[in-house]
């Protein structure tokens, strides 16, 4: 096998890999409350660091036409799962803040708290 069919091999399981973990993560964001959103950002990563150890040969790595159909295709997916992976994690601060507020309202039920009634000199 030529040095640049294995090249082309790789480019191709690279980016089929990572475009599989962003189609998935697109799909579960927001719809699967069991996705595990840790492990698919671990994996994603993991392939983008190996595409870019692909590409930061000492030599640029020519792209073919279907390469870079393909690369096109899952920036578009990745930026899409961008935005997915922001506004999800906007609900989880939205949601860890309002149970705070509620557990702090609870607490706050009109008696003195420890604290305040220490602070509080008794004559």
């Amino acid at each position: 096998m030529s040095e640049l069919n294995s090249s082309d091999q790789r480019i191709n399981g690279v980016l089929s890999r990572l475009e599989a973990v962003v189609d998935a993560e697109n799909a579960a964001i927001g719809s699967d409350p069991n996705f595990d959103l840790v492990r698919s950002n671990s994996i994603k990563s993991r392939c983008l660091y190996d595409m870019t150890m692909l590409f930061s040969g000492g030599r640029p790595v020519a792209l073919e036409p279907d390469h870079k159909h393909h690369l096109e295709t899952v920036r578009t997916k990745l930026e899409i799962n961008n935005l997915k992976v922001k506004a999800h994690m906007e609900a989880v601060r939205d949601i860890a803040e309002m149970i705070k507020e509620t557990v702090a309202a609870a607490e706050a039920d009109g008696t003195y708290s420890e604290a305040q009634f220490r602070a509080t000199e008794l004559s």
